[in-house]
């Protein structure tokens, strides 16, 4: 029987190596209800449980996934850990947590959630290591973008590393106070054109901007996706700033193909 088809957005082709596979989810094609319709991925949201594994059934079966997927729990820090590991914890009912996961085994499935947090894909060249990571703005600032960069280089320390950006808040939506415009300055004032005055002496940040900046600085240099918003697209998207009680989408990749029934 095949399965049923849930939406997601995709890399295009080629903006990802050869043997490199990665999706973030919408809220299109799921079974939850009221702030969580539809297809809720996370479990700390306040959503039935049950409805969050159908959820991730769904999803799975839809792209083939025939093993568990390696989610995190995610604290907005910069922890980088291995997606064996959290499989091998979550088989003891631990779950480890990071914000970011990678892996050069194939089939398996590295994973992370985000409502409106910027989920980026990265991947080596030869097609031998991928990693994903929830970066919102504490984590970007703090560098958990660039601790994912160096898991994938101590595996691969010859392959030159892409990324891929999935759906976030737009600039126009996420506005934030000095203080955030502050803690990356205070990195590098060169993140300064990421920022445009708004009202009451906020700003309106470009997380995209900000992520493709401080890749660059780690020399990844091919940087592709991005610009979606996940607070304007309602019907499309999840977004914690724009409803508070709120889904989850994922973001997932992997290396190799999976299991095909």
């Amino acid at each position: 029987m095949t399965a049923e088809l849930i939406p997601t957005l995709a890399p295009d082709f080629g903006d990802l190596p050869s043997g490199t596979w990665a999706v973030q989810s919408t809220r299109e094609g799921g079974v939850s209800t009221g702030p969580w319709h539809s297809l809720n991925l996370a479990l700390h949201t306040g959503d039935d449980p049950e409805h969050v594994a159908e959820n991730r059934y769904r999803l799975e079966h839809s792209l083939g996934i025939a093993e568990p997927v390696a989610w995190p729990r995610q604290v907005h820090g910069t922890r980088v850990i291995r997606a064996e590991d959290l499989l091998e914890a979550w088989e003891q009912d631990e779950v480890l947590e990071a914000d970011a996961v990678f892996t050069d085994a194939p089939g398996v499935v590295c994973a992370v959630q985000t409502a409106d947090c910027l989920p980026v894909v990265l991947a080596t060249d030869d097609g031998e290591a991928v990693a994903v990571a929830h970066a919102g703005w504490r984590g970007l600032a703090d560098g958990v973008l660039e601790a994912a960069v160096e898991a994938l280089r101590i595996m691969r320390p010859e392959a030159e590393i892409r990324a891929w950006m999935g759906a976030a808040i737009g600039p126009e939506a996420f506005e934030v106070g000095p203080e955030v415009r502050d803690t990356f300055l205070d990195h590098d004032v060169e993140a300064a054109p990421a920022f445009r005055a708004g009202p009451n002496g906020h700003f309106h940040a470009d997380i995209y901007a900000l992520a493709r900046h401080r890749l660059e600085r780690v020399d990844v240099v091919q940087v592709t996706g991005g610009g979606r918003c996940t607070y304007s697209e309602a019907g499309r998207f999840y977004s914690y700033r724009r409803d508070g009680e709120t889904g989850r989408m994922g973001t997932l990749a992997w290396i190799g193909h999976l299991d095909e029934d």
